[in-house]
């Protein structure tokens, strides 16, 4: 009878253990998910947002350069952290940006080149025209916590419609699209990886500009991607954008609206953007950062929540 109890009891410790061990292996999970949905999210946060802040440099730069944009004659621009050099008489010409590391607004700083390729006889203005975008070393450091990614690769950026942004007031509307098969993000703990791009960025005019970007990309079910390959954690994903991602000039070109969902085979986590510290929609322009709510579910069941700047 003794010898019955003290089985008895042994099996009661060893369930116990086991459903504790199970508790502590699960808590782990989801706090390692946490910091990975977290930290992936502001990875493509960043990516996708230097990304638009380039291509408005190189827009600028090549509907300044009559010979590239197709209007009549030049039209003297600046960047504020960067020189350009342009050359028109080379097959394909060139213009070079070269960012020389200076905090115009604060937020973050830019070194590195960007090299716009475009082939004799193509005006930008004309609908179907392409601008290849070379990314040499671009390097993004965030001022407020020193963190940066670093872009190589290229890009292909195609005037779907045709128009120049000059003309947006009488045009209406304007679709380009970008896409890339080989960009090498590298993160602040030196991992290196290769994303893609498709992402098509629709212009209108209402008080200003307002950049309207959407995915391109179909990924087995999913529609609307606009970025997948491996994350820094080694994980593949899929970024897709579920409600288009918003910028107005009237609000500084900030990202004021717009949701994406990122799908790997760990989690999955919708990120809604254009929020203020308290979770409420952000006023236009607004002071400060704009915050993220991140939102995914663990191995659990459990749903997590929480905001971070941007």
């Amino acid at each position: 009878m003794k010898t019955k109890h003290l089985s008895l009891f042994a099996a009661i410790l060893s369930a116990a253990f086991l459903f504790t061990s199970c508790q502590k292996d699960a808590a782990t999970q989801e706090e390692d998910y946490t910091v990975q949905s977290t930290t992936h999210s502001d990875d493509q946060s960043r990516f996708s947002n230097e990304s638009d802040a380039v291509a408005n440099d190189v827009l600028s730069e090549v509907e300044a350069a009559g010979s590239f944009s197709g209007r009549p004659g030049d039209v003297q621009t600046l960047i504020c952290n960067a020189t350009v050099t342009v050359d028109t008489v080379s097959n394909p010409r060139t213009v070079t940006i070269v960012y020389n590391g200076a905090s115009c607004f604060g937020n973050v700083t830019r070194t590195g080149t960007v090299v716009v390729s475009m082939a004799q006889g193509v005006r930008w203005k004309n609908a179907g025209a392409i601008i290849n975008v070379s990314f040499q070393n671009l390097r993004i450091t965030r001022v407020s916590d020193n963190k940066s990614i670093t872009i190589n690769g290229t890009q292909s950026y195609t005037n779907v419609t045709g128009g120049l942004l000059i003309n947006l007031p009488q045009l209406n509307t304007i679709t380009h699209t970008i896409t890339s098969s080989n960009m090498s993000v590298t993160f602040d703990n030196a991992t290196q990886r290769t994303w893609q791009v498709a992402r098509q960025r629709t212009f209108t005019y209402s008080n200003g500009v307002v950049v309207t970007v959407t995915g391109t990309h179909t990924e087995g079910t999913q529609t609307g991607v606009a970025e997948w390959g491996t994350n820094r954690f080694g994980n593949t994903f899929t970024t897709s954008i579920t409600q288009p991602l918003v910028m107005k000039q009237d609000c500084s070109f900030r990202l004021g609206s717009g949701q994406v969902k990122h799908t790997t085979a760990q989690f999955n986590s919708v990120v809604t953007f254009g929020l203020n510290a308290s979770g409420a929609p952000a006023s236009c322009p607004g002071l400060g950062n704009y915050y993220m709510k991140i939102e995914w579910t663990g191995p659990a069941g459990n749903t997590h929540t929480s905001l971070h700047p941007y």
